[in-house]
């Protein structure tokens, strides 16, 4: 029976598992920061999470959104929320599109929160901003791929991503330095500028989303 030596690489995960490793250790530290932040602020880490999640959301959102983003019951995103309506960092009022709904918004002094957060949680962007801008561009581009391969799960919630967006024309200019267009702008649209959070998207169809978010699968 033939015996194969061992080398000194063979208990090496495999690339996927130590890429999910790191992401999972940079959650951490992030989530860490968050943490420290909100308890100073007298906040839980739900409750500092439903702040970020409204930031620059014009429109409002419903409480049903917010509980799907945050993999929790519409009953306990409505006790954080209500926590937050008390504190006067968020308001209730009917929702534009439907007035017998309810819909949420950040108020003033919760806005003036979600800066400060912003701010905390700055070092982060920091260490990504000292990356080479090519390494910066290659990461924005996977990560935009895990996310799409994610998305088949139908585990990853809505983004208001440019691939989710109706604006969004999908290589419009194949083979240029900027193969995509956006027709808010009216402009073409370079990978190294695609948003994962634009306060200006609008969303598409769900056909033409699924098309978009595959050509990156």
């Amino acid at each position: 029976m033939e015996i194969t030596s061992e080398t000194p690489w063979d208990g090496t995960p495999d690339i996927s598992a130590r890429i999910i490793v790191a992401i999972g250790r940079v959650a951490s530290v992030l989530r860490a920061g968050m943490w420290e932040f909100a308890t100073a602020e007298n906040l839980n880490p739900a409750q500092a999470e439903i702040l970020q999640l409204l930031k620059d959301r014009t429109h409002g959102v419903r409480l049903s959104w917010l509980a799907t983003q945050l993999s929790v019951s519409p009953a306990s995103a409505s006790d954080s929320v209500a926590a937050l309506v008390t504190k006067g960092l968020v308001r209730k009022d009917r929702a534009e599109d439907d007035k017998r709904a309810t819909a949420l918004w950040l108020t003033d002094q919760g806005k003036a929160l979600v800066e400060r957060m912003a701010q905390a949680l700055g070092f982060a962007d920091d260490a990504a901003a000292r990356l080479n801008r090519a390494v910066q561009e290659q990461m924005l581009v996977g990560l935009f791929k895990l996310i799409a391969q994610l998305q088949k799960s139908e585990r990853f919630p809505a983004l208001r991503a440019c691939l989710s967006c109706r604006f969004f024309e999908a290589n419009k200019f194949p083979g240029s330095a900027a193969p995509h267009h956006c027709a808010l702008v009216k402009a073409p649209l370079p990978i190294a500028f695609l948003r994962i959070d634009c306060a200006e998207q609008e969303p598409t169809d769900p056909v033409t989303e699924r098309r978009n978010w595959e050509a990156f699968a």
